[in-house]
């Protein structure tokens, strides 16, 4: 299946009219014509069949004949991870996490990291491609970027992890999870040159609780991804 989106269609909507650069993909690439049946999701949980009422490269039009609502899942898994130096790793991160099933992305600023900005709306296009890939109809939520200090003065509802490589006592991922019924995970994950002493020392008394994510260091963007595909291998329903 093949999965359009557009975060402005509805219910109340009667017809879509898709980009032109879209109209050229469906119509030259996908070989499309008049009354085939498309689909298209507003990430939100709804998932649309329309059907092509006109088929040129410049202009497709489709009206809705059928939309469905999906509830989502009742695993919810946060990731507060700090920008790596170079960007298309972090990039490779949203992708796969997307895909895996992460919930929410928070970009955070640390005391070491090298990169202080992000371009959020590549951020987003980059989770909207991967979402639709993987035909899901519940999006990952990017929140803006946020320094560490700010972040995690916050208050959470989640069951709460920091991962960071210093030698203080810290329980395996794998662990923690076993140990709790919790399906609301909130977890940090460092820069470069991991959390410094200070930032790991507040979350601890923010009542996070220090994780390993396993025996090996792991680049930042590669711990993401062991998070999150461990907290769904260990708790998906």
């Amino acid at each position: 299946m093949q999965l359009f989106y557009d975060s402005n269609i509805n219910t109340e909507i009667t017809s879509h009219t898709f980009s032109r650069e879209e109209s050229k993909h469906i119509v030259k690439v996908l070989r499309k014509k008049e009354n085939d049946i498309l689909h298209i999701t507003n990430g939100k949980g709804w998932l649309f069949d329309v059907q092509i009422t006109l088929a040129t490269p410049n202009k497709c039009i489709a009206m809705v004949k059928e939309s469905n609502y999906f509830e989502p899942s009742s695993l919810k898994i946060h990731l507060a991870v700090a920008p790596t130096k170079m960007n298309d790793r972090y990039e490779w991160f949203l992708e796969k996490a997307t895909e895996i099933g992460i919930t929410q992305i928070t970009p955070i600023f640390c005391d070491h990291s090298e990169r202080k900005t992000i371009k959020k709306e590549r951020f987003e296009k980059i989770i909207q491609s991967a979402a639709k890939q993987s035909l899901q109809y519940h999006f990952p939520v990017i929140n803006e970027a946020i320094s560490f200090k700010d972040f995690i003065t916050s208050s959470f509802s989640s069951e709460t992890y920091i991962a960071h490589c210093d030698d203080l006592e810290k329980i395996s991922l794998k662990k923690r999870l076993s140990n709790t019924t919790s399906s609301d995970f909130l977890l940090l994950i460092g820069p470069e040159g991991d959390f410094s002493s200070q930032e790991i020392e507040l979350a601890i008394s923010k009542n996070f609780l220090p994780i390993s994510l396993g025996e090996t260091r792991l680049r930042t963007e590669t711990a993401a991804i062991v998070a999150v595909h461990s907290i769904v291998f260990n708790k998906n329903p």
